[in-house]
């Protein structure tokens, strides 16, 4: 953790929130057109666990939006630097970042920008390309990325009407739909406009094998933005990857099946926790017997037999 100068500059420009305590953090990053608010069902679960950071991408939510500018956030790595810096200023011990959608690609970009400050990767829903490419299923044909990137442009509100149903269930309750619909409106409109071109047309799937931290690919079953096949593919490129697939219908299992992400990124920082154990065991066993791990094992087991043998003589 590096609590510097930047700290309250990063706070007032992102809205940050830092909740909870604990020996780790998690870092949590909404996703295209929302704000920190849709991970309300999720992270107040973990505050007796971690540190809970919430931030607003610049242009959205309650950041500060006068900041926003096309020059630095005209793709995925202005975004990215952000949130490597918020990493870099608020994490402590193990820093988890939870990305939404675009912001796990985010993530993603971020690690490579602090790759001493982020620790492991939890990706909800998330998609390194969007359009179909021969055997690569993204979701969607690119005239309809162009046709949506001009709704978005021309009319946003009745862009984000149109996607509601392939963001919630067809049968989500109102008040969801509504507040969605209130974060999208709230957004900068040429940054949400700028934020989807680099979402929709962007390719990440080559950089997916270079990301060598603990990654949980969380997939829903029925998601139209970020179909099944995405979370396979993922799993089988990316090098250290738990795939878990959830009963959700929808591309924000946060906000509409917020238990099974609980469940999930639970089972994802016990593993967390378990490897470090594995790790420290294997450390100080080496220290002991001043061979590493298993050849440790073997070392041993040939001292005791040497020792018998020669007790036997």
């Amino acid at each position: 953790m590096l609590l510097n100068q930047t700290a309250p500059l990063l706070q007032h420009r992102h809205n940050l929130r830092v909740l909870g305590d604990g020996p780790d953090t998690l870092l949590f990053v909404h996703g295209l057109g929302c704000d920190q608010a849709m991970w309300r069902f999720v992270a107040p679960h973990f505050e007796g666990r971690a540190r809970v950071v919430l931030m607003d991408l610049m242009g959205f939510g309650g950041s500060r939006q006068s900041d926003w500018n096309e020059a630095q956030y005209d793709g995925l790595e202005g975004h990215a630097r952000d949130v490597a810096a918020v990493a870099e200023a608020f994490g402590k011990g193990r820093c988890v970042v939870v990305g939404h959608s675009v912001s796990a690609m985010i993530g993603l970009l971020a690690d490579a920008h602090a790759p001493g400050a982020i620790s492991a990767h939890a990706m909800v829903a998330p998609s390194p390309c969007y359009l179909n490419d021969g055997a690569y299923l993204g979701g969607f044909e690119r005239y309809v990325l162009d046709q949506t990137l001009a709704l978005i442009e021309a009319d946003a509100q009745a862009w984000t009407q149109a996607m509601m149903p392939l963001l919630l269930a067809p049968d989500a309750s109102d008040p969801l739909s509504r507040e969605l619909t209130t974060a999208f409106c709230r957004a900068r409109p040429q940054a949400l406009a700028t934020l989807a071109r680099a979402t929709f047309l962007g390719d990440l799937r080559d950089r997916l094998a270079g990301l060598h931290k603990p990654v949980l690919v969380l997939q829903c079953d029925e998601d139209m933005v970020a179909p099944r096949g995405v979370g396979d593919f993922m799993a089988a490129t990316l090098p250290d990857c738990v795939l878990e697939v959830i009963r959700n219908p929808g591309h924000c299992p946060h906000l509409t099946s917020p238990q099974a992400c609980i469940d999930a990124i639970g089972r994802f920082l016990d593993q967390l926790e378990s490897r470090e154990g594995s790790a420290a065991s294997g450390k100080a066993e080496a220290e002991e017997t001043g061979q590493p791990g298993l050849l440790g094992r073997l070392v041993s087991g040939f001292r005791s037999r040497v020792t018998q043998a020669a007790t036997g003589l």
